[in-house]
């Protein structure tokens, strides 16, 4: 069944095809949002808040606009989380990892050490990007959206989030290279990511 058909039995009442929803698009939504705020606690207040409102207002997503249901709680987790850097100044702590690492588990201890950590120094390089550009960097690199999709998402044209991509790329270079040099160059950006 589509997000659409799915969202208006929900807003009719339809418990299931609310929890149908969320199953579907809960993870990526809490993802998004704890890398926009590197904090487990406002990811899932931003996730209840995200699902809370388009419960209560499904009228607000518009599939005759061309976009689809993750793009349009895309846009909300940005707008929760912008809400939120409003409130505070922009600063999130950034707490203990529990991100997803990368599987190294075939690998020996030392490996997974030093995985895990590069991990953490990935996360904290993130978190410190300026908003606009963590979320484009996260949007792209991470939940893997085209710069089309990206651009849908944050309210720009495709020239401004390279523009941001760049500069995010550039600024994770910067805090991530004393990883990565090698033969005196510093690894492309997008080898920290995969």
């Amino acid at each position: 069944m589509t997000d659409e058909k799915l969202l208006h039995k929900a807003s009719r009442g339809d418990e299931a095809a609310f929890l149908a929803l969320y199953e579907r698009h809960c993870a990526t939504v809490f993802r998004f949002a704890y890398r926009m705020l590197s904090s487990v606690e406002l990811a899932e207040e931003v996730t209840h808040d995200c699902f809370l409102g388009l419960l209560k207002a499904p009228t607000r997503f518009d599939p005759a606009r061309g976009a689809a249901l993750s793009t349009y709680l895309y846009a909300a987790v940005r707008n929760l989380s912008a809400k939120h850097f409003r409130r505070h100044g922009g600063e999130v702590s950034v707490e203990d990892s529990q991100g997803e690492l990368v599987s190294v588990e075939h690998e020996g201890p030392l490996r997974r050490l030093l995985a895990a950590e590069l991990s953490e120094e990935v996360q904290r390089a993130v978190a410190a990007l300026p908003p606009l550009q963590r979320e484009v960097i996260v949007l792209f690199e991470y939940e893997g959206l085209t710069l089309a999709e990206v651009a849908a998402v944050v309210g720009a044209d495709t020239g401004a989030v390279k523009s941001r991509l760049r500069r995010a790329r550039e600024g994770l270079r910067r805090a991530l290279a004393h990883h990565f040099k090698s033969n005196g160059g510093v690894a492309p950006a997008k080898r920290v990511f995969k």
